[in-house]
């Protein structure tokens, strides 16, 4: 299936305003999000969903940069991996993920692009508030966004309009290594929340992963009941907190008025 210029154009957009997230402080530039609006400008939402939700996913942990490192993007898979799922017939959403990943490698190359090109704009636009040429500061103070914007709007308008080249290459992959990058992409979500929690594991949180593991694994409890059961385990610790708290309160202010009763009695 090829898609109409109409389309690619307003895939194009839909990426651009995405993006601009990435500077804007807004949550549009995640796999999900993505993926939803190119799954209705392009006609099949449910398979757009199902793919934006596996990389969603993945990309909760990659969105974790170790050291300071610049993170994979989830621009790429989010335009061409929903294409791709859409376009090509029994292409597991995990595989498209697989196949969609380098472009996840190659936007932050793009980013820090942009940002170097950009890096003198601090001492222009201050040269430019001295000089009294505000017309000139707000172009300089909006140049990296408007990178960012371009770029995102060529790359879906490019990724659309080249659907039926992404879909040659996919047909000449073998059977067996689409079968096996459906099984990598499927590890890709396990991956992502193995770097969350390197990144925020506490002794304390080891019971609630034993019980989510023996829910999955063993009595296959869905994602929805899984959620419940992580709800239930957050709030009996909030409440708990909350209950050992006052406790602890309540026992500091007693201590207070013994002391103060001792001092009293001259002891």
């Amino acid at each position: 299936m090829d898609y109409s210029i109409g389309q690619a154009l307003l895939v194009g957009l839909w990426a651009a305003f995405c993006f601009a997230g990435h500077i804007l402080g807004t949550y549009t530039n995640r796999a999900l999000f993505i993926s939803f609006g190119v799954g209705l400008i392009l006609g099949d939402l449910p398979t757009a969903v199902t793919f934006g939700a596996t990389a969603e996913l993945a990309f909760m942990g990659f969105g974790v940069g170790p050291g300071g490192s610049t993170p994979p993007n989830p621009l790429g898979p989010g335009i061409v991996g929903t294409i791709l799922a859409i376009s090509v017939n029994d292409l597991t959403p995990e595989a498209a993920l697989s196949l969609s990943y380098p472009f996840a490698i190659l936007v932050p190359f793009v980013i820090t692009l942009v940002f170097s090109i950009n890096a003198n704009n601090l001492a222009w636009s201050k040269k430019a508030i001295e000089e009294g040429n505000y017309r000139k500061f707000h172009f300089l103070a909006n140049t990296t966004l408007m990178g960012f914007v371009l770029f995102a709007f060529l790359f879906g308008l490019i990724a659309t309009l080249s659907t039926s080249g992404l879909r040659t290459v996919v047909d000449a992959v073998p059977a067996w290594l689409i079968e096996g990058l459906s099984v990598a992409g499927g590890l890709l979500p396990a991956i992502g929340f193995a770097l969350i929690m390197s990144t925020m594991f506490k002794k304390e949180y080891i019971p609630a992963i034993i019980l989510g593991y023996v829910l999955v694994a063993y009595l296959e409890v869905p994602v929805i009941g899984l959620a419940f059961a992580g709800a239930v385990l957050a709030f009996n610790n909030y409440f708990n907190g909350k209950n050992n708290k006052q406790s602890n309160n309540s026992n500091s202010s007693q201590f207070n008025e013994s002391s103060e009763g001792g001092y009293e009695d001259g002891i």
